[in-house]
This record gives structure tokens, C-alpha cells and sequence, in this order.
């Protein structure tokens, strides 16, 4: 009988530690002069290419505006490569974005700008 006599301080001691609000349990401070953590960013793309055209559809989960741009090299050398016009893509909003080549695609990639 003793010995839960002894654990009655302890499971109140607990009990009144765990029944904290939120604001009163302590938090990591950031220090002076360091750089505040990065926020996410940048729309996710699916790219599609069907011979010698390209699609891609880009989706931006976040809340700043990303700026993206489709480019397509293609393979043959007298083929004139493709710089898509940059699109703004809102918080929740998919573009599509569409080029292609004369002959064969080399290859694609989707330039991100934070605006």
C-alpha cells in the first residue's frame, strides 16, 4: 500500500504537465540573423511526349504564384528548338502547356520562377 502512496505525486505531476495548454510548452527559438526555414514551392508537371509533339500539364499546390515555362530541344540539328512563353500558375491552378519539333524530340523540361 505504501508504494502507491509514493507514485500519487508523481501521476499528479504528470497529469498537471500533460494538461499544459499549448502555449505554455516551449518552442525552439530561431536566433539572430538566421535565415527563416524555406517555404515550398513550385508547381508539380506531368510532361507527355507523343512523337514529335509535347504536352504538359502543371499543377501548383502552393500559395505563391509560380512561373513556369515549357522548353523543348529537338533532335535533329536543323530543327529550331522551343521556348514556350511563361505562364503564372496560381495557388491550386493547372496549366497546360504545349509545343513540339518538325521530326524527333531530344528532350523536355519545365523552368519554375517565383513571382
Amino acid at each position: 500500500m505504501r508504494l502507491s502512496h509514493s507514485l500519487a505525486p508523481v501521476t499528479v505531476a504528470v497529469a498537471l504537465v500533460l494538461s499544459l495548454p499549448y502555449e505554455a510548452m516551449p518552442h525552439p527559438r530561431v536566433k539572430a540573423g538566421q535565415p527563416a526555414p524555406r517555404q515550398p514551392f513550385g508547381a508539380d508537371c506531368r510532361i507527355t511526349v507523343d512523337g514529335s509533339h509535347v504536352v504538359a500539364y502543371c499543377h501548383n499546390p502552393y500559395a505563391d504564384i509560380d512561373r513556369v515555362a515549357l522548353h523543348v530541344e529537338c533532335d535533329r540539328w536543323w530543327d529550331l528548338d522551343v521556348d514556350g512563353p511563361a505562364v503564372d500558375t496560381g495557388p491550386a491552378m493547372t496549366v497546360r502547356l504545349a509545343g513540339r519539333c518538325w521530326m524527333e524530340v531530344r528532350s523536355v523540361w519545365i523552368s519554375h520562377q517565383k513571382r
